[in-house]
């Protein structure tokens, strides 16, 4: 599997801005899609210009964290090229928070989170074994039950269940599946910034048949693949591997 995100974006060159000239993503043009994208070595975000009803924050996927070696040298960059860090409101008030960043002990590293163009919620996560200078490490989810959110994504998409320090998780080849509890209820992620997850999978129609015996509705799209929606109101598209 590969990762996809689709981002609806009001404006395409401040989000090119962002990914690309800030965190270090390279454009392209996506074909499938006919619009551009930006690509890090393990996901590629689709923008399709088109204004948001609400950026990511409540609903069923909070935020996307990307891994990085250096975590001061990221959040400098951010601050340089005018983008709000908003760490100090995304933690806990019991964690202290430093120059925008927070230690967060369980996971014995600090992270930092903005607010990426169209209130797109970004965190970042200092990993400092990691080859790549950026790479997508997680999609967080939120929910009103983590257990069978989780258990949804391990049973559907064949996740391995797991944690990711205090987090409930579950690992896909590509990306990490972290799950938080939502104080209040969450919104489909259908029209918001963060629009939809993609992931690009090989043999998809062997996929499709284990997800039909399952009982869960899909519907198709273009290019041949198919749009699952979870029970918490979560887009996915399904295509075959490029």
């Amino acid at each position: 599997m590969q990762t996809r995100v689709h981002l609806n974006v009001t404006e395409t060159s401040e989000s090119e801005r962002f990914f690309a000239d800030t965190l270090g993503g390279s454009r392209t043009r996506d074909h499938a899609s006919r619009g551009r994208s930006i690509r890090f070595s393990n996901a590629t975000l689709l923008l399709r210009r088109q204004p948001p009803t609400g950026g990511t924050k409540g609903t069923t996927v909070n935020h996307i964290a990307f891994g990085v070696p250096d975590i001061r040298a990221m959040v400098k960059k951010v601050k340089t090229a005018g983008f709000p860090l908003v760490t100090r409101a995304e933690v806990p008030p019991t964690l202290e928070v430093q120059d925008d960043l927070c230690f967060m002990a369980d996971q014995s590293t600090f992270v930092a989170f903005m607010m990426a163009p169209d209130d797109t919620k970004v965190e970042f996560i200092e990993i400092p074994a990691q080859v790549e200078p950026i790479r997508l490490h997680h999609i967080h989810f939120a929910g009103p039950s983590v257990p069978e959110m989780k258990a949804w994504y391990v049973a559907a998409l064949g996740a391995t269940p797991g944690k990711r320090g205090n987090f409930e998780a579950a690992d896909l080849p590509c990306v990490n599946l972290t799950y938080s509890p939502s104080p209040s209820a969450v919104s489909p992620t259908r029209g918001r910034a963060l629009d939809r997850i993609g992931f690009e999978v090989d043999g998809l129609e062997t996929f499709r048949k284990r997800l039909e015996v399952r009982g869960i509705t899909m519907s198709r799209v273009e290019s041949g693949a198919v749009m699952v929606t979870d029970p918490w109101g979560t887009d996915i598209e399904l295509s075959p591997r490029e």
